[in-house]
């Protein structure tokens, strides 16, 4: 455990890349003795001004995208009060598009000097994520919000890896403005990207099954989770184009065809690259090989029990499922899948970007 005392209010670190999240242990006096102010809890702050807030069943659109109720709060929080560090990393992403294998490759990859991926050693030698789901190393910034955890945040040790659903454009302005924060960006098919929230969302919801058609025609009326899609993709893939250097666009599809490649690319992008040595004891193949989907999947943290998220539990296996390319067609007729894939080809036309699905 890390407890505040080991760090300081700048995020010196007390060794070499990120810790988990859930390690931070924040010593309230101290926190008190530095300034650290006691903040109105962000469901109560918002309130007023969620409620006047277009809206439609679990959702309010704020900003131009339809939110989740149990995200707004933080998410506001988080625009409003987040103060990026040099250094800082952040994972974004549209619900289901890969976000725990990104959190898992990239938190291995940044904390690799103080985690060595390739120990499977037990005690103070375990890889956290041997004992941690991914989302307990790199958190969702809006939990983080919501849960009142700022001083944890501010406690925890540069560089610093977080976690968002958030569009470019709700991003906050000290992220969007800085020279040395980074972001990374997964995106994935979209018909695989709705199977996937089915499922998700039909794991916390037992007895009462969301029909498949609610999620299936979520994208069509703007209802799938952060929507419109098209803007949220296309506000991080034009901002990679502009600025490859501070934003990295990923699809899932490319990740799983060569994540060797990919885990290269992200390692270069935030300025920690692997050298000849490490490439030469294999610490990538490392890398790739603890993240793996089926070695995640089988580990008891991940299998067993569940994940605290908004105030409610989530079973930590619904974020581990087959993690493929084309699965869609197990649940959709060709006529379906047809007419989405025209739907998103017009939507993206002229855009310049296009979905990767066969490997």
């Amino acid at each position: 455990m890390l407890p505040m005392s080991s760090t300081t209010g700048a995020g010196q670190s007390a060794g070499p890349g990120p810790v988990p999240f859930k390690d931070i242990v924040v010593d309230d006096d101290a926190a008190a003795a530095g300034g650290v102010q006691v903040q109105q809890p962000v469901a109560e702050e918002y309130h007023d001004i969620i409620a006047t807030l277009p809206c439609r069943p679990s959702m309010h659109e704020y900003q131009g995208t339809w939110i989740l109720d149990d995200w707004l709060p933080g998410r506001m929080a988080f625009r409003r009060r987040f103060e990026a560090r040099a250094g800082d990393v952040v994972l974004a992403s549209l619900p289901k598009c890969g976000t725990t294998w990104l959190k898992a490759l990239a938190f291995a990859t940044a904390a690799r000097d103080r985690y060595d991926p390739s120990s499977s050693g037990g005690g103070e030698r375990r890889h956290p994520l041997r004992r941690l789901n991914p989302h307990e190393c790199v958190p969702f910034v809006e939990v983080v919000y919501n849960a009142g955890e700022e001083a944890k945040l501010d406690a925890a040790p540069s560089p610093r890896i977080i976690s968002t659903h958030a569009p470019y454009s709700l991003l906050p302005a000290s992220i969007t403005q800085s020279s040395t924060c980074k972001i990374i960006y997964i995106s994935r098919e979209p018909k695989d990207m709705l199977i996937s929230l089915w499922h998700f969302i039909n794991k916390r919801c037992k007895p009462n099954i969301i029909p498949f058609s609610d999620i299936w025609n979520s994208i069509y009326n703007d209802a799938y989770p952060e929507s419109p899609i098209r803007e949220h993709i296309l506000g991080y893939w034009n901002m990679s184009k502009i600025q490859s250097d501070r934003v990295l666009f990923l699809k899932y599809e490319d990740v799983l065809r060569d994540p060797i490649k990919n885990v290269e690319k992200i390692a270069e992008f935030i300025g920690q690259p692997f050298s000849d040595a490490e490439k030469e004891a294999g610490i990538i193949e490392s890398i790739v090989k603890l993240c793996s989907l089926e070695n995640l999947k089988a580990l008891a943290t991940n299998s067993t029990g569940n994940y605290q998220r908004l105030m409610k539990e989530v079973p930590s296996e619904s974020f581990f499922r087959k993690g493929v390319v084309g699965d869609w067609a197990n649940y959709v007729t060709p006529d379906m899948a047809e007419r989405m894939d025209k739907f998103l080809a017009e939507k993206f036309h002229g855009s310049g970007f296009s979905f990767t699905e066969c490997l």
